[in-house]
């Protein structure tokens, strides 16, 4: 069984973080796709005893200005 997650990446000082925005598991590698593969591995481990929800709620992502 496959479901696909919303998967927010940021990088922090040397660090990429990768973080599930479904559930709030996170990772980190020192690029990008490490980062990922990590995040890969976190949310298997995650759910390897869980059933998964058929549906989770449907995720928007945007980005938003603010000035101060």
């Amino acid at each position: 069984m496959s479901k696909s997650f919303t998967v927010a990446i940021q990088k922090e000082d040397d660090w990429y973080v990768a973080k599930c925005l479904e559930n709030s598991v996170a990772s980190q590698g020192k690029t990008m796709d490490e980062a990922t593969d990590n995040l890969y591995e976190a949310l298997s481990l995650y759910y390897e005893d869980e059933v998964l929800p058929v549906i989770f709620p449907q995720t928007y992502v945007t980005t938003m200005q603010v000035a101060f």
